[in-house]
């Protein structure tokens, strides 16, 4: 008689640990997400790993899986710039610069301040500060030494209170829905709706890996495939296809990797801080606000538009809030979309400069 071998003890441990994961994540998620709460899935599987996390049960990600989720967050990031925005920011490339300008500016101002005021490191401030992309500016952050677990506490917080804020200010604004929200450029349907588009973005993304490891890019596998996606969308080459299982379980691959980097001491740190990460994001807003109110009284532009345009991200709930008020969601989008860009482009590069800035401020004696 053949000899049964059976998984070790820790195999089965393993595996239970997982199970209990996933359904933790997933009952969290489903109800973040029925309460509306912005990034719903992303959160939910973070909130979950960082419990996991402190309770000493570790979890390991598979760096393919990882990689895999990026890029198809880049394909979701492309899907949400229209190329349409692109002629509407070049007739007004002065009014979308100093909106655009001035919001990064006051970001990376505060950043700053809370650099200089020792609250956190220079780049992780600059990172956890920067408007707009929250996801993005995350899976980035790590890659130029930044904490990426106070990052993503300092982006999602504010992704949370500038929703709520846009909420209430467009119920008191706004009654009835005015406008609909454009039509998305991709399929992000419950089914593959468009199999030859679906593994025409496959290979994309497949492209794009395969550029990242060879290029060594900084958060390579999201950029690349939110760069080539943007073009091959706009010149009609691929329809960004993803079924919406995949992208979900994008967001929660991405949650669970930042959660599991939390541990008590993170977590100690950061509740200390918090009434000055709390300050720094009302600041903005209320900065934002009297910005917006700037644009009311040199453009010809309402008081809900200007509002909801220069409000510090996210993109995406902006879009939901302005479709459901009476505000001109052109106008808004394009601002939030031509942000999104900046930050994507330069965010990088300007954190780095502003870091090094700090520091070199930091050395100087007396």
């Amino acid at each position: 008689m053949k000899k049964v071998i059976l998984p070790p003890p820790s195999f089965w441990t393993s595996l239970l640990r997982w199970v209990t994961l996933f359904m933790a994540t997933a009952a969290l998620s489903l109800y973040l997400d029925y309460h509306a709460v912005p990034a719903a899935y992303l959160l939910g599987a973070l909130l979950c790993a960082v419990i996991f996390s402190i309770s000493n049960q570790s979890i390991r990600l598979p760096k393919p899986g990882l990689i895999a989720a990026q890029s198809f967050l880049g394909i979701m990031i492309a899907s949400t710039i229209p190329i349409a925005t692109l002629g509407n920011i070049a007739d007004h490339w002065l009014l979308f610069t100093l909106g655009i300008g001035s919001v990064q500016l006051l970001s990376n101002g505060l950043g700053l301040l809370l650099a200089r005021s020792n609250v956190l490191p220079g780049s992780t401030a600059i990172w956890g500060t920067s408007p707009g992309a929250a996801t993005a500016m995350t899976i980035m952050a790590e890659s130029f030494d930044a904490d990426v677990r106070l990052v993503a506490l300092m982006q999602y917080l504010r992704v949370v209170i500038v929703t709520i804020t846009a909420v209430l200010v467009t119920h008191f604004w706004a009654i009835s829905p005015a406008t609909t929200p454009e039509p998305a450029l991709t399929d992000f349907s419950w089914h593959i709706g468009n199999p030859a588009e679906f593994l025409k973005t496959m290979l994309l993304v497949i492209i794009c890996i395969g550029i990242g490891r060879i290029l060594r890019l900084p958060a390579g596998p999201m950029l690349l495939t939110l760069g080539l996606g943007l073009v091959c969308s706009g010149a009609n080459i691929i329809q960004l296809t993803l079924p919406q299982p995949l992208l979900l379980l994008s967001y929660t691959m991405v949650g669970w990797y930042i959660g599991s980097r939390f541990d008590r001491a993170i977590l100690s740190y950061a509740f200390r801080i918090l009434p000055s990460i709390l300050l720094s994001i009302v600041l903005l807003i209320a900065a934002c606000a009297l910005l917006s109110q700037v644009l009311v009284m040199t453009m010809d532009i309402d008081p809900l538009t200007a509002y909801l345009a220069m409000s510090p991200g996210g993109a995406d709930s902006i879009a939901i809030i302005a479709a459901s008020g009476q505000a001109d969601m052109s106008f808004v989008m394009t601002m939030q979309t031509a942000r999104l860009i900046l930050v994507l482009i330069c965010g990088p590069a300007m954190a780095r400069w502003l870091a090094l800035r700090q520091q070199r401020m930091t050395d100087i004696p007396g």
